[in-house]
């Protein structure tokens, strides 16, 4: 019988690399798990829910036209602008004015984090969504209920929800 020399196994990769890859891909399954991209009735029902039918004289059709054109319902959507700010949640609201990041210690319009408004219960989102609405704008202060709800019949957004 032949002798063959004892040879190491070469490993397919170094240790420290498949534990940072177990690592990362659990921080994405979780922070993925976080966010949430309403359907039209699911989103009508939770908004219902909280007392946006007709608040400040608008109808849920205009919240929900608001949120589509702004997030696609998506409550985990943020947009980075050329200024370095954010738009933040289902209501894309703006980091200028609205709410701070993490880097900002002064408070801003709605007294609370931009990550807060990326929460898939929607709570702070609708709270900051109603402070804004409070401006003599309105929903006017967001230029995608301008563009493409205002005036339009919106009848379609609530047509067969039910609550």
């Amino acid at each position: 019988m032949e002798a063959r020399g004892w040879a190491p196994r070469r490993q397919l990769c170094p240790p420290g690399i498949l534990l940072l890859a177990v690592a990362s891909l659990l921080s994405c399954l979780l922070t993925c798990s976080q966010a949430k991209v309403y359907s039209r009735c699911e989103l009508f029902r939770v908004l219902k829910n909280f007392g946006l039918e007709g608040y400040r004289g608008h109808s849920l059709a205009d919240w929900l036209c608001l949120a589509y054109y702004t997030s696609g319902f998506d409550s985990s959507a943020v947009d980075h602008e050329a200024d370095g700010s954010t738009n933040n949640g289902i209501f894309q609201i703006n980091s200028r004015k609205w709410c701070k990041t993490l880097k900002e210690f002064n408070s801003k319009g709605c007294n609370m984090y931009c990550t807060e408004l990326l929460d898939p219960d929607l709570k702070n989102a609708v709270i900051c969504a109603m402070k804004i609405s409070q401006q003599p704008q309105g929903l006017g202060s967001w230029e995608a209920w301008k563009n493409h709800c205002l005036g339009k019949d919106l009848s379609d957004w609530v047509d067969g929800c039910t609550f």
